[in-house]
């Protein structure tokens, strides 16, 4: 059985998601009134399991991009957190824990994650919670 790790360096969010609907489908289909189901195999089940997993990370860090983004576009932590369902505070946290995640990534290996600059730019452009944009 494959790893989210492994998954993840192999699939796009755009074919990690057709993957993971494929077998979704075909897992709710098997329990309906089909005469001929075709029940996923236990490695199946597994691979939808990870592929569940792999897309949670992408779109978690895709998340995090588009925040920055936004941040750079002049959107205020409370209208990031209205976009997102919760508050600015908890917005600002979730975006502050990603680029402490980055910065120890690139620490672990050199390579992956945000450098030392680029975090620096990171917190720059987060600002705090309470920073009156747009």
């Amino acid at each position: 059985m494959t790893s989210p790790d492994e998954l993840d360096t192999q699939l796009t969010l755009r074919t990690a998601v057709a993957r993971f609907e494929d077998l979704r489908t075909r897992e709710a289909l098997a329990g309906e009134d089909d005469p001929d189901p075709i029940p996923l195999t236990r490695d199946e089940t597994l691979e939808l399991l990870t592929l569940g997993e792999v897309i949670a990370r992408k779109a978690g860090y895709g998340r995090q991009l588009t925040v920055r983004s936004a941040r750079a576009a002049g959107a205020s932590w409370a209208a990031i957190g209205r976009a997102l369902g919760t508050t600015k505070q908890s917005a600002w946290e979730a975006h502050a824990r990603w680029i402490d995640d980055q910065a120890a990534q690139h620490h672990a290996d050199g390579v992956s994650g945000l450098d030392e600059l680029a975090v620096a730019r990171s917190r720059r452009l987060a600002g705090r919670p309470d920073d009156d944009r747009g």
